[in-house]
């Protein structure tokens, strides 16, 4: 098996996703546009200094979600990717995917973000396989602000693909070339377990890990 993993914000797309969408909440009038962005932004701050709690911020950025419900969520989320995120899509980026595809690799978006907000994103790249932050739901359907199962975060998405191997009958063993793509120091331990890690618009200290450790660099966005 080969695998080509991919990281989504600041790696395929030129945003965070997350942060954007809480935005996109904020524009809509589900939140307060000062005291949401404040916190957006310390959260955020966090996240590139690889100290964010995953918890909490999923409970902070599920919360427009379930105060509004699922309906009102996914319509305003469909305005959300025709607004923002197909903006931010580009050809470059579409077709490094597919190159990865027409090889034969198995191709996967591995993302800290949850899988509300990225869902609809890794199908607009044509990727069914989507390892994101799974929200642990009521009764009903909606989300409760927990987290199910492992986060995707930092070592829990080289956890997470370990399951996703197991549940085709496979391992790291079985894997006989394995690429990823991400842009965040936060990634390091994924970047570390494949053949072929590729920083990817690097932050500052991954391009420094990346010169210092001989890895390739990729730029997709201007």
């Amino acid at each position: 098996m080969k695998l080509a993993l991919f990281d989504l914000d600041h790696t395929l797309i030129p945003m965070d996703s997350d942060y954007e969408w809480g935005q996109f909440t904020v524009a809509i009038g589900w939140r307060d546009a000062e005291a949401f962005g404040q916190a957006n932004r310390v959260f955020y701050e966090r996240y590139k200094a690889g100290t964010l709690d995953i918890a909490e911020y999923t409970r902070f950025a599920t919360a427009a979600i379930r105060e509004q419900g699922m309906e009102k969520a996914v319509a305003a989320h469909a305005q959300f990717m025709s607004a923002v995120v197909q903006k931010g899509i580009t050809q470059q980026a579409l077709a490094l995917v597919e190159r990865h595809r027409q090889a034969g690799d198995a191709v996967l978006i591995v993302t800290a973000t949850n899988e509300f907000v990225t869902r609809p994103i890794a199908q607009a790249f044509g990727v069914e396989e989507l390892i994101a932050i799974e929200l642990a739901r009521d009764a009903s359907g909606l989300p409760t602000g927990e987290i199910q199962g492992v986060p995707s975060f930092r070592e829990g998405k080289v956890a997470r693909v370990e399951q996703w191997l197991a549940k085709q009958g496979a391992s790291w063993a079985s894997v006989t070339h394995s690429t990823f793509y991400s842009d965040s120091i936060n990634d390091l331990p994924l970047l570390e377990k494949v053949t072929h890690p590729v920083a990817t618009n690097p932050d500052d200290r991954l391009r420094a890990v990346a010169e210092q450790r001989g890895w390739p660099t990729l730029n997709l966005f201007p």
